[in-house]
């Protein structure tokens, strides 16, 4: 396939289980691939995973600077400039009410989900701008549009960065930029496992991670959690020209998490 045929992306969280599926899926439509987390040895299973020497990484600490700088000037030094951005990075944080949460805890969740991803904005729009426009894809979650008991830090995040993309969507509009989000429900991740895991801890023993998975699940209207390259497949329709008239949008991969809610 050849959606993204000449297309230079860059992948945050690229080390994931979503960033992963999106590298496999974005190279295989012909796009070189720039994959982008602090974790070196994720990185380059990730690379090799893809199966195309069209990928490569690099490791950067997405809440600093200098070190988004940095990898958006390796992806223009690599492969020329950056067509798409996938600002897909994040962290769960851990579960506590509001009154007990480490206010040091709740301060890595949003320099990862809120700072890391304005950064990536920030340092990849005047690449974008250069190159004559681009799409940029940040991945917010169910979370974004609703609440979840003890994960303030978190839904605070995912709810920031559709603030963030509406923005975005309107000052870029006229550089042919375009800004969405992709907002999942439960994919089956190292992210849910951990949420799973951190449940079953506060119901002191007496319920099993299975258990969680399965009443997590049965919330969900099509009754089982998303895989990775399903999140990544509306990611591709987004940056592919397939979806050139669409910016400023909330695009639910959820199961139809979504489709009860009262808005």
């Amino acid at each position: 396939m050849t959606r993204l045929t000449g297309k230079v992306a860059v992948i945050t969280g690229g080390a994931g289980g979503i960033g992963r599926a999106a590298a496999r899926i974005f190279t295989g439509e012909g796009a070189a691939v720039l994959l982008v987390d602090v974790n070196e040895a994720a990185l380059q299973q990730a690379v090799e995973d893809t199966g195309s020497r069209q990928a490569s990484y690099v490791t950067a600490d997405i809440t600093q600077p200098e070190s988004v700088q940095n990898a958006i000037h390796t992806a223009v030094e690599r492969y020329g400039g950056v067509d798409i951005l996938l600002a897909n990075a994040g962290v769960e944080g851990i579960l506590q009410t509001i009154p007990d949460y480490p206010v040091e805890a709740f301060d890595q969740v949003m320099a990862v989900n809120v700072r890391g991803v304005w950064l990536c904005l920030k340092y990849v729009i005047p690449v974008m701008r250069r190159r004559g426009g681009g799409s940029i894809v940040i991945t917010s979650s169910v979370a974004g549009i609703r609440g979840t008991y003890g994960m303030s830090p978190y839904n605070t995040s995912k709810h920031a960065v559709i603030g963030m993309m509406r923005t975005a969507a309107l000052e870029c509009a006229a550089d042919g930029i375009r800004v969405n989000t992709v907002n999942p429900a439960p994919i089956e991740t190292r992210m849910m496992r951990s949420l799973e895991e951190m449940r079953t801890t506060r119901a002191g023993g007496d319920t099993t991670v299975e258990q969680v998975k399965e009443a997590n699940a049965a919330r969900i209207p099509l009754k089982r959690y998303g895989e990775p390259e399903e999140v990544a497949r509306m990611m591709l329709f987004l940056a592919s020209d397939e979806s050139s008239f669409s910016t400023g949008g909330v695009y639910m991969v959820d199961g139809g998490s979504s489709a009860g809610m009262v808005s």
